[in-house]
């Protein structure tokens, strides 16, 4: 997925033209502390609403030199990881989208982001949760996928996670069942470590064993 099909459409740019009241009050509309000044289809970069909070005189227009902007931006065939790395590295709530003239194209909001990423990773999609542990000498995904698609399911999302100074990896998986006692006693039989199951319908309270035993009772 990349940034350009991420743009919010409902959120207006500022201008130099308007007031720091202006901008923070569009912050509060839209619950973000970031937004980009525009003039025409030319980023001149983002407020802060911590910076045009220190800033006496609210109506002060955003040309002027005492109203700081970051100069930050992805290109919309950035992707999305680069997204979230600017978001994150720089604390931001917003990143502007630029076309490959460096025209201003819209913005990615946080919320576009979480979105996004739950649309990439299926978080919506019903299905379970399986957490590997390996080394990465074993990191075979194609292996993983074997396994997973010889129980008659298949991996909707994977995510690897490595340690520092370690040579384990994490693998979680998301498969599109929620059944998953068999699978993931197949992993086991493989000899993987399974670490952490999540929204396995068959859940072991022990109800299964009290019918049988009683199932067997009845047969007496």
């Amino acid at each position: 997925m990349f940034a350009a099909e991420i743009i919010s459409d409902a959120i207006p740019s500022l201008k130099t033209a308007d007031t720091v009241q202006k901008a923070l009050d569009r912050m509060n509309d839209f619950k973000l502390k970031h937004l980009p000044v525009v003039n025409e289809v030319t980023l001149l970069g983002l407020v802060a609403e911590d910076d045009l909070l220190n800033i006496p005189d609210h109506d002060t227009l955003l040309s002027d030199a005492a109203v700081n902007t970051l100069n930050v931006f992805v290109l919309n065939n950035a992707h999305t990881y680069d997204v979230i790395r600017l978001l994150s590295q720089l604390k931001l709530t917003a990143v502007p989208v630029l076309d490959q003239q460096k025209n201003y194209l819209g913005l990615i909001s946080i919320n576009n982001m979480v979105n996004a990423v739950a649309e990439q990773y299926a978080v919506n999609e019903p299905g379970g949760i399986i957490v590997l542990e390996i080394s990465n000498r074993d990191n075979s995904l194609a292996h993983i996928a074997q396994i997973v698609e010889a129980d008659n399911a298949q991996v909707l999302s994977s995510y690897v996670n490595s340690f520092e100074d370690s040579t384990r990896l994490e693998v979680t998986l998301k498969v599109n069942k929620t059944e998953i006692t068999s699978l993931v006693a197949s992993f086991e039989r493989y000899d993987y470590l399974v670490k952490e199951v999540y929204n396995n319908t068959q859940i072991d309270d022990g109800s299964q064993e009290r019918y049988d035993s009683f199932m067997n009772y009845l047969n007496v």
